[in-house]
Formats: C-alpha cells, structure tokens, sequence
C-alpha cells in the first residue's frame, strides 16, 4: 500500500517575504526609469540611485526578519545585472569608444555568471562564502559590508555621472569627461573617488572570474578520475 503523500510546501510565503516585495519594486522602478532615460536624465538618474540603495534595504531586511531565501539572492543578483547592464549598453552608444562600456559589461555577466555556477558545484550556499580563497583582496570584498558596499556605490555612481554630462551620440569619452572636470572641482572629487572604487571591483571581476572557472575546470577532473 502506497504511502499517502503529505501536503504540498506552500510557495507563497516565500515570494511574499519583505525583502522580495522590494525587490519587485525595485524592478518595477527600474523599468519606470529606463523608460525615461532618453527623455529626463536626472529624473532616471534618481530613480536608478533609488532602486540600487534598495538593494541594501532588502539585504538588511531579509537579516533582520529572517527571511533569506535562495530566491531572493538571485532576484537580487538578477536585478543587479540587468540594471548595470542597460546603463552600461546606454553608455557606450554615448560615448566612443563604446567597446569599453560593452566590454565591462561582459565581465561584469561573466565573472558572476560563473561565481554562482561555482557556488552550487561546490554546494555552497550563498556565493558570499570565499573563506577558502587564497587571494586577500577577494576575501576582504566579500568578507566586509562596508568595503563591498564602498566598491558597489562607486561603481554605479561613476556610470551615473557618465550618464549625466554625455551630451551628443559618439562623443569621445575622455574628451567629454576631462571637460567637465575642469569646470566643477566637486565633480572632480566624486569622480576620484569613486574611480578608486570602481578599479577595485573591476579587479574583484577579474578575480571572481578566474578563481570560478578554476573551480569548474578542477570539477571537471574529479569527474573524469571517477570514471
């Protein structure tokens, strides 16, 4: 006689948790600014901002209630790239050479891409988890909120300055920058530091990458040695 089967796991629960309700929201104000991107700049600038603070909101509630979820890290993660990526698509249309912004935007998928594949062959739970790294600098990125955060701010503030002064298609990135800096010394200083910021995740990038796929390709010799 076969066993009767208990009640099925409700779903709904989990989608309702705080932390993935902000993230709706912050995908519903991201289509909302992307929408106006062409025609108010500032207006989507605002927005844009608003959604990436919302980003830690989200982090914080899902501690605080204990409501993390395995779907809510990747709504998250998926959020995170998608946005970064239409505004890094935007960007290099305004400026040349656009293959800068279109490269970015190829390691940035990449190397997270490969970070989570990483995580659940090693059968992690969060792609946070880098204890085990040999690189310092991956293990302080992951390993501090506040340095995290500081590289993750000045990355998309650095693109939301870009996209503030473009002026016309096809303008030459340095050019359009460099004359902007020498008009406003506080754009200066915002500039400066956030490039700092912006170096270090790129880097981090790279890294991220690197130390994913080698975790691939050490998987697919295990395999092999098994057979």
């Amino acid at each position: 006689m076969a066993k009767k089967s208990g009640p099925k796991p409700r779903k709904l629960p989990v989608y309702l948790y705080i932390p993935n309700i902000i993230g709706y929201i912050r995908v519903l104000i991201n289509c909302i600014a992307f929408s106006q991107c062409f025609t108010n700049k500032k207006f989507f600038s605002t927005l844009y901002f608003f959604s990436f603070v919302c980003d830690g909101v989200d982090g914080w509630c899902a501690r605080k209630f204990n409501q993390v979820s395995t779907f809510g890290a990747v709504l998250d993660m998926v959020t995170d790239r998608i946005s970064t990526a239409c505004l890094l698509v935007i960007l290099s249309q305004a400026y040349r050479p656009g293959m800068i912004f279109l490269s970015l935007l190829a390691l940035d998928i990449a190397s997270h891409w490969l970070q989570m594949y990483s995580t659940f062959l090693l059968g992690k739970v969060s792609h946070k988890d880098v204890k085990d790294s040999t690189n310092w600098l991956f293990k302080a990125y992951y390993g501090n909120r506040i340095f995290m955060a500081y590289c993750c701010v000045s990355c998309e503030v650095l693109y939301i300055i870009l996209f503030l002064i473009s002026e016309d298609q096809n303008g030459n990135l340095m050019d359009v920058l460099l004359s902007n800096l020498q008009k406003n010394s506080f754009l200066l200083f915002l500039v400066a530091i956030s490039s700092f910021g912006w170096m270090i995740k790129q880097a981090i990038n790279v890294i991220q990458m690197k130390t994913a796929a080698d975790v691939c390709v050490l998987y697919d010799i295990n395999e092999k040695q098994k057979r």
